[in-house]
């Protein structure tokens, strides 16, 4: 696999989880994790292990986060008190769970839109294409087959596009009113933008400069536009992370079997 970079949009304010949580919406915890934990988890199963994050709103949670991530998930043993030393001793046994990651955690501004906040880390993108993704999300999508798609049809992007639900049970019924049945949530005909997106570094440049250039209102239409996007449909599991309801949902899901559990826990 590539070393493709995988930025993740985390800088929003996460305005339909305002009241239900203290916490930036990427680290409310799944099985005893953040999701954004998740989503990293998910790249990290298909060898992409080069993450950078844009942060914005709650971006200290973020940082605290990360900062304090190998004492806060691995055994270890503290030397206190010690005179030589200006900091305690830290001993860390085993190791992580997942490869080694590579982490830019990035100010992209508090109400810069997604393509600008893209834009804003092109300096960390070492490579001629990257993954763009939400970090509240989560699919079992085969990224690997994604790459192998972008790279055979050519064009400067690839969303995965995926289906979902109503959210609401279908009565089914005559002109007359008879009721004939019942569906319950059924699925919906339309195709949605899942995340899990490719881009050439050539989108970069459509992107320019700027803090209020929109990915899913101006960027993607204009991709349209040119010809040069494709849908990557995805037909598995995929699920956002809105609400406290879809967390309950998520929690729910990983307590039995989650699907877009992709990696092997060492």
């Amino acid at each position: 696999m590539e070393n493709i970079p995988v930025i993740i949009v985390c800088g929003g304010e996460g305005t339909r989880m305002r009241g239900s949580t203290s916490r930036k919406k990427e680290l409310v915890e799944v099985g005893g994790r953040p999701i954004l934990w998740h989503v990293m988890r998910i790249f990290s199963a298909h060898d992409l292990n080069r993450f950078i994050l844009t942060l914005g709103h709650g971006q200290d949670q973020i940082r605290r986060y990360f900062m304090e991530y190998e004492s806060m998930t691995r055994d270890m043993t503290l030397h206190l008190g010690k005179p030589d030393l200006s900091h305690p001793e830290v001993e860390f046994y085993g190791r992580p769970a997942h490869p080694v990651w590579e982490i830019s955690l990035v100010d992209t501004g508090l109400r810069t839109e997604k393509a600008s906040r893209i834009s804003r880390v092109a300096s960390y993108i070492r490579a001629e294409r990257f993954f763009v993704a939400y970090g509240d999300d989560v699919s079992d999508v085969n990224l690997t087959e994604l790459i192998r798609f972008h790279k055979a049809h050519g064009k400067m992007a690839t969303i995965t596009a995926v289906q979902t639900n109503l959210q609401y049970g279908v009565v089914e019924a005559t002109n007359d009113g008879l009721v004939t049945g019942f569906s319950e949530r059924p699925q919906l005909p339309y195709w949605i933008n899942g995340g899990f997106m490719l881009f050439e570094r050539e989108v970069l440049d459509l992107i320019g400069p700027g803090d209020d250039v929109n990915l899913e209102t101006e960027i993607l239409p204009r991709l349209a536009e040119q010809s040069q996007l494709m849908i990557y449909r995805h037909t598995g599991f995929w699920q956002s992370m809105n609400t406290m309801k879809d967390t309950m949902l998520l929690e729910e899901i990983w307590q039995k079997d989650p699907p877009w559990k992709v990696w092997e826990d060492s």
